[in-house]
């Protein structure tokens, strides 16, 4: 697809290339490879990446000085979005419980609460963030959001700061984590700020990973204090066959899934900044080495 879209390129796999021909890679493409394949590449300029998050490729395009692109696409953002009303839903409805009585044979009704009752709290307010918050918005929600620095919402009320967040996570029935994986946000969501969340609270984790302490959160989840969790990323993906996770009661877990690169328009994005390059020198809004987005 992108050789469709960039004809007076030369698009090729990596894995085709000779030593000798790696030499002359000016351009990387890549999802979310292994630093070491990006290495092989002396004479890069730039490295654009078709993932929203980067956070492998940070130290070598930083050690490198390299240029850093990552995608930002108004499809993928859209994909998120819908991602997050549809699991939202699911824990909102009572699916998880409805799912254990069925295995169960119960036949037993849940009373029935309304969207503008439960608080959704978006942790992370970027492209990504901002069209989430603004479907939850559309369907009727009470939606709150914490972000690094300030953001304005129309129906949102924002928030920044340590006490910010602890707002956020005081308030929310279902918070839903969308930030960016860094130094700072490891484990953002630790034992001391999953203990601030709302009792009986779910989680959405759509981000990476990293940025939520597993074992406090099963504990957590054990103690009664969060009552579910949607996990799409974890810290090592494929999730290994003898992780607990699979077959805890309260988790759902999710192959990486939520927001997939769509080809089609990641290709022409890429295109089109390419051709902006070639024409101008001019370079996408890069990755800033010290944020880690």
């Amino acid at each position: 697809m992108l050789a469709q879209v960039m004809p007076g390129e030369r698009i090729v796999d990596d894995n085709a290339l000779s030593d000798a021909e790696a030499l002359l890679v000016e351009i990387a493409i890549v999802a979310d490879p292994s630093p070491e394949r990006v290495a092989r590449y002396p004479h890069l300029k730039w490295i654009h990446s078709v993932w929203a998050g980067v956070e492998r490729l940070v130290p070598l395009a930083a050690a490198r000085q390299l240029p850093l692109v990552r995608l930002v696409d108004p499809m993928l953002a859209q994909t998120m979005a819908e991602a997050v009303l549809a699991w939202t839903l699911y824990i909102h409805r009572d699916m998880p419980a409805y799912a254990a009585q069925q295995r169960e044979r119960i036949w037993r009704p849940h009373t029935y609460v309304a969207a503008g009752e439960i608080t959704v709290g978006i942790l992370g307010l970027g492209e990504l963030g901002r069209a989430a918050a603004a479907r939850l918005v559309d369907a009727g929600y009470r939606v709150t959001g914490w972000s690094h620095s300030a953001k304005a919402i129309n129906g949102v009320e924002t928030f920044t700061g340590v006490a910010g967040l602890h707002m956020v996570l005081a308030r929310a029935n279902i918070v839903v984590v969308l930030l960016p994986l860094t130094s700072d946000t490891h484990h953002l969501l630790n034992v001391e700020r999953i203990a601030a969340m709302r009792e009986g609270a779910s989680v959405i984790n759509f981000a990476r990973g990293g940025v939520v302490d597993t074992d406090a959160l099963l504990q957590a989840l054990d103690d009664e204090k969060v009552s579910h969790a949607v996990l799409d990323v974890f810290d090592e993906e494929p999730l290994p066959t003898n992780s607990v996770l699979w077959n805890h009661q309260k988790v759902t877990v999710l192959p990486h899934i939520s927001a997939p690169t769509n080809r089609d328009s990641a290709a022409k994005i890429v295109a089109s900044n390419v051709a902006r390059f070639r024409a101008s020198g001019e370079l996408p809004t890069l990755v800033g080495f010290e944020r880690g987005y």
